[in-house]
């Protein structure tokens, strides 16, 4: 730490010295006409000779990453956000600047202009003629950033991160093209995207824990929304029939590599159709944005290579809970479910229900294993408050959820239409929150209200953005496609 204020000393002296000699350290516009990468591609093939006989002239900006002084000449790196290129700064051939080399500074964001050339180990490098400050910057960038020692600062200060890991600046620029592919893909089908709120008086759609705030004004307590599922239901009671919106949830839940308690998901939802249709359009959805930003359909994944080639497996739960070994009476008795689970030492809190404590032996036992893309189907109904009565055993739902790489992807179901069913599950719901299950769902009676006026038939769904830039980059942790995860307070 001694070590660095004395740097930043330093550099707070040479920003005092430019200011001195006229020179602003922290400049404005600069027009630069190139791009680092752009530079490179374009003339990677030509020769040397051929760059010195046209004199090839380039402008450019972006920040020093790396430089060596050779007293009367310094070799250098300037990165902009297409990549880096070497510079050449030479004093006789600056000029008037010459006097200002030994005010740059690693980490400083300059304006450059000049004319290519080869070096003798033949790397195109500019040939700087002029240069500008555009920001002095007054803390030095660290010497040794990779590695997991420094994972948690790297992610408290993503803006160093981003300086000095290329890989990390590709991810979030991949992450882009892949929500740019899916909203894309749904307009193809004749989906238009829409806003819903995401302060909510009632917070529905989903079992979580709300955050909680008071607006003064109207003087009411509101949630941040866990989910956006009940306004874009209600969109459909309107006559819209193909809906979706790219949005922010928050839950009020634990930190892990798999949860941050602001994500963003995707939710969409058609009419007239059920939840098989959507396992189908699942399938083709995410296939065609992986081809079209990876170019493959075979994901490496940490040690193992994911194949999304389609059809996938599509297993009821229940099934693939006698699968892994769960005895058969097991699934029809909360005692025996409830006993079964304590011999496993599967933990079970709190007087809940046989479908919750199933979901617990199946987050257990089942997920694990869910390597490659692979659809759960058919949930317990209390496990699925929103979601259709799957028909012949109404103890079921029309639902599914995606797993790949042992983790949710997607939830879906054909959505419950009918009124006093929906109403009867909320109440059910209310009764699990007076027993403590602060995750049940509330009571929505303008909900209720629209499903009253008719709702089509319709199949909503929605998928974990986080979690699927998490697959298609190969990224261990969620806060590794997040630009800026929740951390406890720094101390």
């Amino acid at each position: 730490m001694k070590e660095i204020n004395e740097l930043i000393e330093q550099r707070l002296k040479k920003l005092e010295e430019l200011r001195q000699t006229g020179i602003e350290p922290f400049g404005g516009s600069y027009d630069a006409e190139n791009h680092a990468s752009d530079l490179l591609n374009k003339f990677d093939a030509v020769s040397k000779e051929t760059l010195e006989t046209n004199s090839v002239t380039c402008s450019l900006a972006g920040r020093i990453v790396s430089m060596r002084d050779f007293g009367k000449a310094a070799f250098a790196h300037v990165q902009d956000v297409t990549g880096k290129i070497q510079v050449y700064l030479k004093k006789d051939i600056l000029g008037e600047k010459q006097s200002l080399l030994k005010k740059l500074d690693i980490g400083d964001i300059i304006g450059l202009k000049g004319k290519l050339f080869r070096t003798k180990t033949n790397e195109l490098t500019v040939e700087v003629e002029d240069f500008v400050f555009l920001s002095k910057s007054l803390r030095p960038l660290p010497e040794k950033w990779h590695g997991l020692k420094d994972i948690e600062t790297r992610y408290r200060q993503r803006y160093v991160d981003l300086i000095v890991n290329s890989e990390v600046r590709q991810i979030f620029a991949t992450r882009s093209s892949i929500v740019k592919a899916v909203r894309d893909f749904l307009e193809s089908k004749g989906f238009i995207e829409v806003e819903t709120p995401m302060l909510q008086q009632i917070p529905g759609g989903a079992t979580a824990k709300p955050f909680k705030t008071h607006h003064i004004a109207l003087g009411v307590d509101l949630y941040l929304r866990i989910a956006p599922e009940l306004y874009l239901k209600r969109l459909l009671v309107g006559g819209f029939e193909r809906v979706y919106e790219l949005n922010r949830n928050f839950r009020n839940e634990g930190i892990s590599t798999k949860h941050n308690p602001e994500f963003t998901m995707l939710e969409f939802y058609i009419a007239y159709k059920d939840y098989n249709f959507l396992m189908s359009l699942t399938e083709e959805l995410i296939t065609t944005v992986a081809q079209r930003i990876m170019g493959t359909l075979k994901i490496p994944y940490g040690d193992i290579l994911i194949d999304l080639t389609p059809p996938w497996p599509r297993i009821p739960m229940l099934e693939a809970l006698l699968q892994t070994g769960v005895p058969p009476e097991v699934l029809n008795d909360r005692g025996k479910a409830k006993e079964w689970a304590k011999a496993h030492s599967i933990e079970i809190e709190g007087d809940v229900s046989l479908g919750k404590i199933l979901d617990e032996i199946f987050k257990e036992l089942v997920e694990p294993g869910l390597v490659s893309p692979t659809f759960i189907t058919d949930y317990p109904v209390e496990l699925s408050p929103l979601a259709k009565r799957k028909k012949g055993n109404p103890a079921l739902t029309e639902r599914f959820e995606l797993f790949i790489a042992s983790q949710e992807i997607a939830n879906a179901f054909s959505e419950l239409t009918d009124p006093i069913d929906q109403n009867e599950r909320f109440m059910k719901q209310v009764e699990e929150k007076a027993k403590g299950n602060e995750e049940a769902h509330r009571m929505d009676e303008d909900f209720i209200r629209a499903l009253e006026y008719g709702m089509p038939p319709a199949a909503g769904e929605g998928i974990g953005i986080d979690r699927l830039v998490m697959v298609l980059t190969n990224a261990q942790s969620i806060r590794d496609v997040i630009l800026f995860p929740q951390l406890k307070p720094e101390q």
